[in-house]
């Protein structure tokens, strides 16, 4: 058994020599370039779909903080009115506002950390295409030459899974709300 090993290995060693040999380095490295040159539009893409999204995700945030200031105001025209039903109407609103801002600032921030991820990629691959670009040339002046989105924020389903605000929660809010504008 130990002798078929040791042919076999013998064999394995010469075929990977032929090929080592039939292999031409400057193909290689061209090929090892556009391979390079493909990964780094892939990851200029990447990173500008997710600054897009940043700034999508950045306008909601402002809108649904805008919109949470105006359910506010209204709370307090509702309890001054005396609008116990619509007071509880507008506290439903505000708490699916809140936690759907609270969502958007995580996915906010894990944007942002994708982001630098992608910029910290293009950079270090930027880096390595320019060296595989010298050692190219290098090459070639010591060998003769040879012929030869959609974006994720526009799918917002992510968002409205766990927006419903139940009944109790309501309630809740509303003693709270209550409480806050009587004791001012």
């Amino acid at each position: 058994m130990a002798l078929i090993n040791r042919i076999s290995r013998l064999f394995k060693a010469d075929f990977h020599a032929v090929l080592d040999q039939i292999e031409e380095p400057e193909a290689l490295l061209k090929q090892a370039i556009r391979d390079m040159e493909d990964d780094l539009a892939n990851t200029e893409q990447r990173s500008a779909l997710c600054a897009h999204d940043q700034e999508a995700l950045s306008v909601r945030k402002g809108e649904l903080e805008g919109a949470i200031a105006e359910i506010g105001v209204q709370l307090d025209l509702c309890f001054e009115s005396g609008k116990d039903d619509l007071a509880k109407t507008q506290i439903k609103k505000k708490l699916e506002a809140e936690r759907l801002l609270k969502r958007l600032t995580a996915k906010h921030a894990a944007n942002e950390k994708y982001l630098d991820e992608q910029r910290t990629m293009l950079d270090e691959n930027q880096a390595t295409l320019e060296s595989l670009r010298q050692k190219a040339e290098l090459f070639a002046q010591r060998t003769p030459a040879y012929t030869g989105g959609e974006s994720e924020f526009d799918d917002i389903a992510w968002m409205t899974r766990e927006m419903t605000v139940g009944d109790d929660e309501v309630e809740i809010a509303y003693l709270r709300e209550k409480s806050i504008r009587s004791s001012s």
